[in-house]
This record gives structure tokens, sequence and C-alpha cells, in this order.
């Protein structure tokens, strides 16, 4: 019995996907939960798996194509097997078409009702020969999470029940543009102010026209989705909101000198300890402390949010950035926000996060010091309140005051830079937000 592969419904409000790339070609084997293409949306980009093995007959779309969710796009069954006619089929209009064809080619089995994993998931269901099907899953829509396919292999492989997620609170519906005034008519002096006015001076002569210079040699990169779509979010987000950016420098001895004994600990775990969880812990106090800073700007008011969920901003070289989401982060430790981070980065790299993993977020860190750079002015990520950005750690001169006396001392320092949106909080609001995260990583314990 042969298995439709179809395009998945990535998200709610995800109708549709563009085909970005064939990892299969038609007559290569596949094996159950493959990959056999990723399909990219306006956020991610993600891999496909197969829900059936046997052999890649036919490929019903192109690469750079866009498909309608749960629309026919490839078909594995076995060498000499017929695949469904109609090519661009939606699979619940085209059971009639099917059944007039099933007298003169083998019967096509609906696609089983699978659950969408990721090729983690994925790899260690066929590790240890476990039916993903038979697993309970706690992600969103009973998706089968790596947490889940762990527990379940070891318990043996038998299914217990699992209770579910506690609902979320309802995620904040983006806003629109902000809707720049017009600057009016401009007055112009009347006669009864100014007197009578003058004659106009004689029109001055044209001047001659300037031929257009040439066009410059180049080529035009075509837009990519991801491209389109960051190029679309900050336009909107400045025109959205007043943004002011304040920064503050930090003295990251004590973060430092944790790290320096903790890292091989982490490592042992299998998790790389950088600095980045630690920014993310100290702005989850920060804002427990300045709830105002964790909130979103509505027409009838601004809502403070429960739960505080940290997008960290992942670069994905010359295909843009991403922004994937650590929810509940005021829940986790030190590990948990390190394990959480080099999760989300590797998927991202790997084009292997669900659309669920950059929604959600209710404030964002970008370490553009990865690179080198020493500060910036990020923009803000809509529609949430701020964003911080966190500079190169760097050993610096300082001065010291220690028992009243001044002395010159060598310190490993990093700049951050807090973009809030002005609507929201002021600056000595945004300031006492950044002071308590300095004070945070200053004080570390």
């Amino acid at each position: 019995m042969g298995t439709n592969v179809v395009m998945p419904q990535l998200g709610e409000s995800v109708v549709e996907g563009k085909i970005s790339k064939w990892l299969k070609k038609p007559g290569d084997a596949v094996k159950l939960y493959e990959p056999i293409l990723e399909v990219e949306t306006d956020k991610v980009t993600t891999e496909v798996t197969a829900a059936g093995e046997g052999t890649l007959l036919k490929l019903y779309f192109d690469e750079g194509e866009v498909v309608q969710a749960e629309t026919l796009i490839a078909f594995i069954g076995q060498p000499g097997e017929t695949p469904p006619a109609g090519g661009k089929v939606d699979l619940h209009a085209a059971e009639p078409a099917h059944a007039a064809a099933a007298a003169s080619v083998a019967p096509v089995a609906k696609p089983p009702a699978v659950t969408r994993v990721s090729p983690v998931v994925a790899r260690i269901a066929a590790e240890h020969n476990v039916d993903v099907s038979l697993v309970p899953g706690t992600g969103e829509g009973g998706r089968v999470t790596k947490k889940d396919i762990l527990a379940y292999v070891e318990r043996g492989g038998t299914a217990k029940p699992v209770s579910p997620l506690p609902v979320g609170e309802e995620r904040v519906r983006e806003l629109a543009p902000w809707e720049q005034p017009g600057l009016g008519e401009l007055f112009r002096p009347t006669e009864e102010v100014f007197g009578a006015a003058k004659p106009a001076p004689a029109p001055a002569p044209m001047p001659t026209p300037v031929p257009a210079p040439a066009p410059m040699p180049g080529e035009v990169v075509s837009l990519s989705s991801m491209r389109r779509s960051i190029a679309e979010h900050m336009v909107r987000s400045k025109h959205a909101s007043p943004h002011v950016t304040t920064v503050f420098e930090i003295d990251m001895s004590r973060v430092v000198a944790h790290r320096n004994a903790n890292k091989a600990a982490f490592e042992r775990d299998g998790t790389n300890l950088t600095y980045t969880p630690y920014f993310v812990a100290a702005s989850v106090a920060a804002l427990k402390q300045h709830p105002m800073a964790n909130s979103s700007w509505r027409e009838d008011g601004i809502l403070l949010h429960r739960t505080v969920n940290v997008g960290v901003a992942v670069s994905l070289g010359d295909e843009g950035l991403i922004v994937p989401v650590i929810k509940n982060a005021d829940s986790m430790n030190l590990l948990g926000l390190a394990r959480a981070v080099n999760d989300l980065a590797d998927r991202a790299r790997r084009k292997a996060l669900k659309p669920d993993d950059v929604q959600g977020g209710t404030f964002t860190i970008t370490n553009h010091g990865v690179s080198g750079s020493l500060f910036a002015t990020p923009i803000i990520n809509q529609p949430q309140c701020g964003i911080l950005g966190v500079g190169m750690v760097q050993k610096r001169a300082v001065v010291v005051t220690q028992d009243g006396v001044d002395s010159i001392a060598i310190k490993p320092m990093c700049y951050i830079s807090f973009t809030f949106d002005h609507r929201i909080l002021d600056g000595a609001l945004a300031d006492y937000f950044a002071a308590s995260l300095k004070l945070a990583l200053e004080n570390w314990t």
C-alpha cells in the first residue's frame, strides 16, 4: 500500500508552505520518518518526514512552488506501483478521482494519522524501533517531543498516561502599523497681518535637463521568504514603536568566574555553557522586578504578560536571522536555560524549528557580541516592549575604588543596550530595568 505525502499545516494560521528543497528524488529509497523535503514558511524552514517506507515514485511539485496545506505533494510506494493521477490534487477533494481509478491502479492507502515529529525524535524512534504513534505527546497539538520519546524508551516502550501541559495564556495579537499623523496644511501669511502681498517675481528659466545616469552594473538577488519577512517586520516595528535605547556597562567578573568553574560540569551533562543563559536568567529576574518591560502595547491599554517567554536571536548567516523562544523561562534554572538555548540554536541552524518555536515571545535578547560588536541599537521584536542587545565580553582597564582608594584593574567588561518602546516605558523606568539586570550579573553567585 502506498503512502501519500501531503503539505503539512505548520501552525494554526499557516495555510501554505514553499517547497524550498527536495532531499529525495524519484527512485530513491525512503525509510520511515526519514526527511524527504524542506518546507519554508515566512518564519521557519522545517523538514517533512516520511510517514511510510518504500520508494519515492513521484513528485507533484517543483522546488520553489508554494503549496496549500493538506495538498498531495509526493507519493511513496513500491516499484511498479502506479501513483495516483491528478498531480496537484487536494486530498479532501481527490477521493472520487481515486475511486474512479481504483479499477486500473493499485489501491492507495490514505495517509495514517502520524504525529509530525522533528528529525531528532524520528532518529531516536528509529534507533529504538519505536512506533511514534504509540507515544503520548505533550507538545502543542499532541506533538511528540524529545522528552516524550526518551521517557517512552526508558519505560521499556510501555505507554503510560501523560498529563497534558497546562494551557498557556492567549497569544498577543500583533499590532497594526502605527498611523503616523499628517503634518496638516501649512499656514500662509495674510494681508491682514503683513500688508499687501508683493508682486510675484518672474519665474526663473527652466534648467537644462540632465540625462539620467546609466544603471550601475550588478546582479539582483531574489528575496527569500525569510528575508522578505525580516524586512517587513523591521519596517513595521520602526513605524509602530518610538524606539529609544539606553546603554549600560557591566563588570562580568563574577559571571566569568562562575562559568569557568562550572563549564566542565555542564559539558559532562552534554550542555555547552555560554554567556547567553546568564543574560536570559538576569533578564528574567529584572522582568519580574519591572513587569512593565514584559508587556505589549494595545490601543485599549498595556497588556502585562503573566509568563516570561524569552526569544533568543540566532544568526543563520547569509540566510537571515530567526528568534526561537524559550517558553516559561522564569521556571528554569541556569542548567535548564543552557539546555534550552543549545537546543533551539541547534534546531534553528538545522532548519528543524516548528512555527510554535518562534511564537509567543514576550521579550527578546540578541547577542551581537559573538561577532565582535561592542554595542548596538537593535530593533524591537513586535509586539514586545523591548529588546536587549549584548555586546562582546572584553577585558578593559577600569577604575576600581576600594576603601576610598582608586586604582586601575583589568576586568572583563560588557556593554548592554536596552531598546524600548517609549509608549510603554519612559527613560527612568527603562534605566531601572537595565540597572536591575546589571545588578544581577555583577552580583552573580
